[in-house]
Order: structure tokens, then sequence, then C-alpha cells
């Protein structure tokens, strides 16, 4: 059970989920934690944001852009990661406001922190401190290079991380010409890996009564999906390299030109290519193309085939034809172009919000949904809280908190 049970929730209404009746206290800024305690806070649980005094989060003042009234302008960067979540501002170095965080640690299932490593001891909250306040209390740490190690003082930003990793190594147009992936995705990996970690250890609570400590990194979560580029490294002693937008393991697979865009396949298997060697007039038996892994070694002479092929057929008609086909395809769609998209709206990936400053805006949406397997009906939360505004909520905590001590008299 729950600290916070579903039947005595007055924080933020009733919210529905799988986590409904769960507390958690998020003491993350940036993007790292503050994701992981959305991921929470999407399933149901009542997510307690905690925010420095007077500036709140430090994404709230990242941008631009910025949107809303001039006298009040909010960073759409912070309004990314904080949906579901209540505000309380505190000074972490003040007594009082440390005997509100002490209470509220008392009441919570589950504590996220993505301090440097040895912060939160200083400032009195050492592990063995937290689990004497609540034994039942899962600890998630979250952090740059590990919380041990030679390097575990070091900040951890996420595009040094992308880097650090290998993921850099391995993206863009050549071994020469490293990218960063488009969104923060050390950050994003980190806390969607920090997340599951809290589930999980929640879930052994039931059985132990206990809560435990959770850690991962930024260096973590990127290393946790090297997946078969990192097997090339460990099994195969390769060093992998960016090739651009094409596979390095399959081929026929990436991005190609045509007469007015360019469009993507994936050829996954010998009758994939057989079937779209047959359409586009390609010479399936060819003996440098008559294998996946020789097609690997001549992709440049078969991408210049491809691209021939393609080369009289606009976007549409193409992506016509390897549908007829039977070949799995797909266009590079803008971010607008994806908000806009019927697919993606039936999927509730995108959800509208009433913010107290900015009024109805809409956000991208959670990637999880839930269903009743004897009805099929389903059961995913769909009423959402806005991100809030800084310290919207600390009468709202102050009440709660003085049910629970009346609760407990």
């Amino acid at each position: 059970m729950s600290s916070l049970t579903a039947e005595n929730t007055t924080i933020h209404g009733t919210a529905t989920g799988p986590l409904s009746g769960y507390v958690v206290l998020d003491l993350t800024r940036a993007l790292a934690g503050p994701h992981a305690g959305m991921m929470m806070g999407d399933l149901g649980a009542k997510v307690i944001k905690i925010e420095t005094v007077g500036t709140g989060d430090d994404t709230r003042g990242w941008g631009p852009p910025f949107v809303g009234p001039e006298d009040n302008r909010q960073a759409t960067y912070f309004l990314s990661c904080n949906r579901n979540k209540l505000s309380l501002s505190l000074n972490l170095k003040d007594q009082e406001h440390k005997e509100k965080l002490v209470e509220l640690i008392k009441n919570s299932d589950v504590l996220m922190e993505n301090f440097r490593t040895g912060v939160l001891d200083r400032l009195g909250f050492s592990v063995q401190v937290l689990h004497e306040l609540n034994p039942r209390l899962v600890i998630l740490s979250i952090t740059g290079f590990g919380h041990d190690g030679p390097e575990a003082h070091r900040s951890g930003y996420d595009q040094i991380l992308q880097g650090e990793a290998g993921l850099m190594s391995i993206t863009g147009s050549g071994p020469e010409d490293p990218q960063k992936v488009g969104v923060p995705i050390a950050d994003l990996l980190s806390g969607m890996y920090g997340a599951y970690g809290a589930l999980a250890a929640l879930l052994e609570r039931e059985s132990t009564g206990r809560g435990q400590v959770v850690r991962t990194s930024l260096l973590a979560s990127i290393v946790g999906v090297h997946a078969f580029q990192g097997t090339r490294a460990t099994v195969a002693g390769q060093n992998p390299k960016a090739i651009g937008n094409h596979h390095p393991s399959i081929a026929p697979y990436g991005l190609y030109g045509c007469k007015d865009s360019k469009v993507q396949i994936s050829i996954g298997s010998e009758k994939l290519w057989q079937n779209f060697a047959s359409a586009f007039g390609l010479p399936a038996d060819d003996p440098r193309f008559a294998s996946n892994s020789v097609r690997v070694e001549n992709r440049p002479a078969l991408n210049e085939l491809i691209e021939q092929a393609f080369s009289s057929r606009n976007a549409e008609e193409l992506l016509g034809a390897l549908d007829a086909a039977g070949i799995p395809s797909g266009k590079v769609r803008t971010l607008e172009e994806v908000y806009e998209w019927d697919q993606v709206k039936s999927q509730g990936l995108i959800v509208e919000v009433d913010h107290e400053v900015l009024g109805k805006i809409n956000l991208p949406g959670p990637p999880l949904r839930f269903f009743d397997p004897a009805t099929n009906s389903e059961t995913t939360r769909t009423a959402h809280s806005a991100p809030p505004v800084l310290n919207a909520n600390a009468q709202e905590i102050e009440q709660w908190l003085a049910s629970r001590k009346d609760d407990a008299s």
C-alpha cells in the first residue's frame, strides 16, 4: 500500500491511472528528472515539484521561445516536461522550509533528485536520513556520470554526454561529422530509465515493505541504448562510425531522394528485397546484391541504382508504389506536420490543458495507453493538468499536510 491511498487523495482532485494514490516528491530540475516526474504524473501519481524560491526551475528561464503576456512570459521548455505536477517553492537552506520538506518526505512514496553527487547529503538529507524519516521511501537519483567512480564529480549536460558516451561518433553524415540528436536524448532516456527503476522499486516494496535507492545517469542511459552498435564493439571488435542516414547492418535501409523530396525505406528480409527489386526494376540476382551482407558491402552502388529508380517519381506517387509492393516506407515530416497528423491525434499524443497564464494550450501527450482486457475499453488517463506556475499549489499542499497530521492523530 502506498502512503497516500486513492481514498484519501485530496491533492489535485482524483487523477486516474495505475499510479493513482501514490505521491512523488520531485526535487529535480532541468530535464532528466522532470521528465521522470512527468511520466509518473501521467500515470496518475500526485507529483509535488519542489522549486527554488523566487526563480523556480532553471527551465522557466530557458528560451526563446517564450509565450504569454509581456509581464509574465512562460518558457515553452518548462511546459514540455512539467505537466500533471504541483509547484511548491522551498529554500532548502532555510530551517523552516527544511521542516516542511521533512513532512513531505514522510508522506511520499518516491523522492526524485538530480543534484550533483553529495549535495543532498550536505543539505542534511542523506540516504540514511531519508530512510529514517520514511523507511518505505523509494529514492531515485539521476546524475551525469554516475554517483561513484573516478569521474562522478563531473557536471552532466546532455550534449556533453552524447559525445562522451559515444552517441555522436555514430551520428552524422560521416566519421568527420559528429552530430548530436535533435532532442536532449541523454536527459530523456535517463528520465525514462529512472521512472521505470522507481516503478520496479515500488513493486518490490509490496513484498519487502521497504523502499530502496535507484540510481541512473546520463552516461548509463546512452550506453544502455547502444544496442547492436555496442555489440559490434564489444563482441565483433569493430569501432562503429557515423554513416549518415543508412543502416550499418541492413541494406537497403535509409533515406533516398526522389523527384521532389525524400523518402525512407526499410528492406529487412530477403523476401522484401525480391519484392522491392521486382517493383522497381533492380537486379535482384546481381552477385553484388544477392544477400543482405553483400548488399551492405556494396551499399554505394546499390544506393545509386535506387536513387536512379526513384528520381522520376514524386514522393506521393513513390510512397504509393512502395506501399503497393508491401515495402515499409515513409516520409520525413516536420514537427508541424506531425502534430497535424490524424494518426498522432488518434493515439492521444496531443493533450489540451488549461494553463493559469496562457489559457488552453496543446502539449505533446504521454506515449502509453491502457485498456481493460475484459471489455477492451480504454482506461488511459485523459484529464491532464497544465504545468504549474511557480509556487501555485503552496496552500493546497499545506492543507493536505495538515489533513495527513489529523489522520495520524
